[in-house]
């Protein structure tokens, strides 16, 4: 992988002997006064590297394409091309962040079904020529700014309907690919491949067998209308858990194996987002507000409180749906918060509702968990905070994008290099140095599982 500068980009922790993600989280809350206290990312490496072994165990005959718009940080970007993805990029800024790191323009898909003009001269300009396109005015639009470009023509299946209502929006129904393929070779424009959607959360393995055999129709009709297909992007919804990936390998493979027996000569590629970064991060956020309501009281006026009124609390955050917690609007579940303290034992705790600081309705991140009563300052933390929660902001605001803060395991970092996966050479956008602990930090903090 080339790089554009010899100066890195950013440091990676190396974790040495039993320290662990946890006395890294403490050290960064140390070390901010209590004036400062801003939410922060951890972000441990050698989880991505873990989830692409077993992506390249099980998945071997699939190359992962990662959509930048999943996570678009220094450091994943960094790692994932060093280890030989992909990228699916759906706008200019993504373009960019991908060039940045020296990702050659064949191994980059411009996603984005409602191109500007200038961001599709950009990629033509910068040699990305496979784009995605789904009707008609974007295939004219294409045809004019970017000639030379290679389409995938994104499909929408009734599979994919069912798993995700908001796939409906998107994607060419399977009735009028042929008339977008004959429009296409009215313009000159080539089709290459076939693209589908899947969403995050799908759990039927059936929808994968459909898209495939969906996929064999548009890539006949193709070759009837004059165009040669080599690609099959099959998506995501990878999810991160092994028995997921086994039961979409297990699919996927008797399915293709049917449709597009490898004489064919058709590369099958899937776009795995959430899979390599969702367990990667962690999230630390700060309690700026809370309230006190009273649960028996919420729906109904009483003149007093009686006995039996059980507490409940609104805490507000220095993070929010409009930041770190944008996941949300994608309706992915968020895990529930431990609570980082060194002055509350175990004791009870308390129904409460986690909310972002624009006190905007929408903005709450949390309907619902159990915590013992916090206070202004504590400190919350969310693992599995690594998809949808960094990149660009989804409104304007005066606070920075909370920081990232790199760390991998000796143990990982070594293990990958003797395994062959990754070499510390083509990394030249990060420094890999020896993580310092501040020597004032005690081990008082105390960890209590929400």
């Amino acid at each position: 992988m080339k790089g554009i500068s010899d100066e890195p980009h950013f440091s990676v922790g190396l974790l040495e002997g039993g320290t662990s993600l946890s006395d890294v989280i403490n050290n960064h809350i140390y070390e901010q006064t209590l004036s400062e206290k801003k939410a922060f990312f951890v972000a441990d490496l050698g989880v991505i590297m873990r989830q692409h072994v077993r992506w390249r165990t099980q998945m071997a005959q699939i190359r992962p394409f990662y959509p930048v718009r999943c996570n678009s940080s220094q450091g994943v970007i960094e790692v994932l091309a060093a280890l030989g993805t992909g990228f699916v990029c759906s706008n200019k800024f993504e373009l960019e962040l991908v060039l940045s790191h020296g990702i050659p323009s064949e191994d980059i898909i411009y996603s984005g079904v409602c191109k500007q003009v200038s961001q599709i001269k950009y990629a033509a300009r910068n040699g990305i020529d496979l784009l995605v396109c789904d009707n008609e005015a974007e295939l004219r639009k294409i045809s004019r700014y970017h000639p030379n470009a290679r389409l995938l023509l994104q499909v929408s299946t009734e599979a994919s309907r069912q798993d995700n209502k908001l796939s409906m929006s998107f994607g060419c129904s399977l009735k009028d690919c042929r008339h977008l393929l004959e429009s296409a070779k009215e313009l000159g424009v080539q089709f290459v491949g076939v693209r589908f959607l899947v969403s995050h959360d799908c759990e039927d393995d059936c929808v994968y067998t459909n898209t495939i055999s969906d996929a064999r129709c548009v890539f006949d009709m193709a070759e009837e209308i004059g165009f040669k297909m080599r690609i099959l992007d099959i998506g995501g919804g990878f999810g991160g858990s092994d028995t997921k990936l086994e039961m979409i390998n297990n699919a996927v493979r008797s399915t293709v194996d049917q449709y597009f027996p490898s004489f064919h000569g058709v590369s099958i590629i899937a776009e795995p987002g959430s899979y390599f970064v969702s367990a990667a991060l962690t999230l630390a956020v700060n309690i700026i507000c809370k309230e006190v309501v009273l649960r028996d009281c919420q729906d109904q006026a009483h003149d007093d409180p009686s006995p039996s009124d059980e507490p409940e609390f609104q805490y507000y955050m220095n993070e929010g749906v409009y930041g770190s917690f944008a996941c949300k609007l994608t309706e992915m579940a968020i895990t529930a918060p431990t609570v980082r303290t060194n002055t509350y034992p175990k004791g009870p705790v308390f129904s409460s509702s986690l909310w972002g600081p624009s006190g905007d309705d929408l903005d709450q991140v949390m309907e619902h968990c159990l915590l013992p009563e916090l206070n202004n300052g504590d400190w919350l933390m969310f693992s599995h905070a690594g998809a949808y929660s960094v990149g660009q902001p989804l409104c304007a605001s005066n606070s920075s994008t909370p920081p990232v803060f790199y760390i991998v395991s000796s143990r990982d970092w070594y293990e990958m290099q003797v395994l062959g996966v990754i070499q510390a050479a083509p990394l030249k956008n990060f420094s890999l140095v020896p993580y310092f602990f501040n020597t004032c930090l005690t081990d008082a903090a105390l960890s209590i599982p929400a």
